[in-house]
């Protein structure tokens, strides 16, 4: 038995606690974060505007991300973004207005140096073999804790208002991310051999440069496979970025649920997401990663219009239930996938540009970006996000009729070009 979970130690075990701690706070305050915004005098345009500005600094930070996750220790780069994402909560906290929530969401887009680190740690920590196992065991520990998350949260809210609500759970999120960053201080180990230099400000503006004028190069150096994935994830990212911010505000305007009911649903998911993380990583390495990434955007394709058709709290449960199911086959397989493709001495830079290879289908909460979110897709992500706000404003169910047209060509994007990798990048 422990020979067939001798990945879930080191690194790997770090990353699963203090990403559960993560998760517990941005559980309470992700699927809720738009009703903060409109409490704040805010609007569905707000929601949109706020969440592009989180995107922007991503345009200037991750190729620097990039090269100094390949140069500069990753463990320092970590506890330095726990510690900025701390002070940024601090000020959402005490905001007066929704504009002060925008500048700490622009702010926040600083802490996307963070991600290729991330990312290259936990795909240097795995061996090919045990890559979906290892990301499905990690992701199932940490989502564990956050299961009741969302139900706390909208009790809260709907006890004390949006606002005060909001302040409160904010708050118990900058308490688990700062102890997040103590653990990450204390116990991530550098797995990488190769010789860490100086980064001096110089070589960091030269980087900005040569990141956006040798795209052309990197491209040319992307697998077929690789690409196609590229595509998959961008589609995912402008749906999200159309449709995330939106789910609580469409359940709670459109179809008359009250926060506590959302928090119920959310519960519910919570669940289906954490067993089904719990036989993901089986799956992605018995069936392989193109098989269950295609039952995930099969799935998605079917419950993402009935949100937008089927009115009652049952159906809407089951509808996110099932959603829920299919995000969590979609991650382990979409990141193996990419770390099965992406060549090892290439990580930092190609995972700055193109993700990690999360991939995001219907997640409930405000925000569209993370580790999956590479600097190439920013823009397009950017006019999705803001186009999102008004799109609402129009047609509430616009955003769900984008995302299931973005679903089908992944669809048909993956069953014509991505394959499994035959020989894996350890």
């Amino acid at each position: 038995m422990y020979n067939k979970l001798r990945f879930l130690s080191g690194n790997i075990l770090v990353f699963a606690i203090t990403d559960m701690l993560g998760n517990v706070g941005r559980g309470m305050v992700f699927p809720y974060s738009s009703l903060y915004i409109l409490a704040l005098g805010g609007n569905a345009a707000t929601i949109g505007l706020v969440n592009l500005l989180g995107l922007l600094a991503g345009l200037f930070v991750l190729p620097i991300a990039g090269y100094i996750t390949d140069h500069a220790n990753r463990i320092k780069l970590l506890v330095l973004s726990g510690f900025l994402s701390s002070l940024f909560l601090l000020l959402i906290i005490i905001a007066p207005t929704w504009h002060v929530v925008a500048i700490a969401s622009l702010l926040f887009g600083l802490i996307v140096i963070q991600f290729p680190a991330y990312a290259s740690l936990i795909a240097d920590s795995l061996s090919p073999a045990d890559r979906g196992r290892g990301i499905g065991f990690m992701n199932t520990i940490s989502n564990s804790l956050s299961i009741v998350a969302p139900y706390i949260a909208g009790v809260l809210i709907e006890k004390y208002t949006a606002n005060l609500g909001m302040r409160i759970l904010y708050g118990c999120m900058f308490v688990t991310y700062l102890s997040g960053t103590f653990i990450q201080y204390r116990f991530l180990r550098e797995t990488s051999a190769a010789p860490r230099e100086p980064l001096k400000l110089n070589a960091l503006t030269r980087v900005l440069g040569q990141a956006y004028t040798s795209i052309p190069a990197l491209l040319k150096q992307m697998s077929p496979p690789l690409k196609a994935l590229a595509w998959v994830i961008l589609l995912s990212f402008l749906a999200n970025g159309m449709a995330s911010a939106f789910w609580v505000v469409y359940a709670t305007e459109q179809v008359g649920l009250s926060t506590t009911e959302w928090g119920v649903i959310m519960f519910v998911e919570k669940i289906v997401v954490l067993f089904t993380f719990i036989i993901a990583g089986f799956l992605v390495d018995r069936w392989g990663r193109k098989m269950v990434l295609l039952v995930a955007l099969l799935i998605s394709a079917v419950t993402i219009p009935l949100f937008i058709i089927l009115k009652s709290f049952m159906a809407i449960l089951l509808i996110r239930a099932a959603t829920a199911a299919a995000f969590a086959l979609a991650i382990p397989a979409c990141t193996a996938l990419m770390a099965d493709l992406v060549p090892r001495n290439l990580r930092g830079k190609m995972m700055a540009a193109i993700g990690q290879g999360g991939l995001m289908i219907g997640p409930a909460g405000g925000g569209t970006g993370g580790p999956a979110l590479g600097y190439l897709f920013i823009p397009p992500v950017a006019v999705a996000s803001l186009a999102g706000g008004y799109l609402y404003i129009i047609n509430p169910a616009y955003p769900w009729i984008f995302s299931l047209l973005t679903t089908l060509i992944s669809i048909v994007v993956t069953v014509f070009y991505i394959r499994d990798s035959r020989s894996a990048e350890i």
